[in-house]
């Protein structure tokens, strides 16, 4: 078994921290918010894949408390990624491995850059996941986890599958990390800023409205088309499919439950927004790369605007 810290537990660290504390691993979590509820009653995940409750987890409120572990759990918002070096830094020794299971476009650069790209992965949550009362996860929907390495290496892949082999999480690896990355950007673009910019919607009201269906279909598609071209920059092979992935993206939303996007919840709570990541890197890099994306470039604006008179 292995020892994992949980850097950044909120609703996506507790839930996947959790799995691997369920799994046996040995997994300690780093909290602020939730760190007297959970050492008074523990930590509790309602799941559409069965409820459960860790009695008496590890918890620390500094990273110091918890030292080098063999692997961390970064899921930290990508607000935080200023922070995140000297977060990590206590928890990492010399076989450490770091899993970003963050969002956006630049953050694995930011880790390898730290502390070495050889040891970090990047974590696609692909899953629908809500905090609740304090020591409290909601696992409304899905959940499959799809793991690249900063180095794309076939044989690093395999052990950060193998972390995940006894939990109750779908676990695949992409042999293009930076792939898997534009690929999760076609839900994230679209769904994330359309619940903000129509006004804190959830996604069922998207695709229930046309035009704001057919806004989500052209995004997804100006997204494809930025990803492309970006992978083609970078020397790769990989390419993704604009009509499948439209298709998919919609169709996995069209029956999924009511849901309310992180970062819409971010919007109407009235924190600051995961806009550079996820919104304005994909648009500069369309925008480098001559590839036509005003949807893209629209909503990065927007959300840019937003994000400053909400938290005004």
């Amino acid at each position: 078994m292995s020892r994992v810290a949980v850097i950044g537990a909120g609703a996506v660290g507790c839930y996947y921290g959790a799995r691997l504390a369920q799994a046996g691993h040995d997994v300690h979590f780093l909290m602020r918010r939730d760190y007297d509820a959970v050492a008074a009653r523990g930590l509790r995940v309602t799941s559409k894949d069965g409820d459960f409750a860790l009695a008496a987890p590890a918890i620390a409120r500094r990273s110091e408390e918890i030292g080098p572990v063999d692997w961390v759990l970064c899921a930290l918002k990508a607000t935080a990624i200023e922070h995140a070096e000297a977060l990590v830094a206590p928890c990492v020794g010399e076989h450490t491995r770091i899993l970003a299971v963050m969002n956006g476009l630049g953050l694995e650069e930011r880790f390898a850059g730290w502390f070495g790209a050889r040891r970090v992965f990047g974590g696609l949550a692909f899953t629908c996941i809500n905090r609740g009362e304090p020591g409290e996860v909601h696992h409304l929907d899905y959940g499959p986890l799809l793991i690249g390495h900063a180095e794309d290496d076939r044989a690093e892949l395999a052990v950060a599958a193998a972390l995940w082999a006894d939990a109750t999480v779908e676990v695949s690896t992409s042999p293009s990390l930076l792939a898997a990355r534009w690929q999760k950007l076609t839900w994230n673009i679209p769904f994330n800023g359309l619940a903000v910019t129509a006004g804190g919607i959830t996604t069922d009201r998207i695709l229930a409205q046309p035009g704001l269906r057919a806004a989500a279909d052209a995004t997804i598609r100006e997204v494809v088309a930025a990803g492309n071209a970006d992978l083609a920059a970078h020397g790769e092979a990989a390419r993704l499919d604009a009509d499948t992935l439209a298709a998919t993206m919609i169709a996995l939303t069209d029956a999924m439950a009511v849901y309310r996007p992180s970062t819409m919840i971010d919007f109407v709570e009235g924190r600051a927004m995961e806009v550079a990541a996820i919104f304005e890197e994909p648009a500069r890099r369309a925008a480098t790369l001559g590839v036509p994306a005003p949807h893209m470039a629209l909503l990065a604006a927007l959300m840019r605007a937003l994000d400053g008179l909400r938290r005004e």
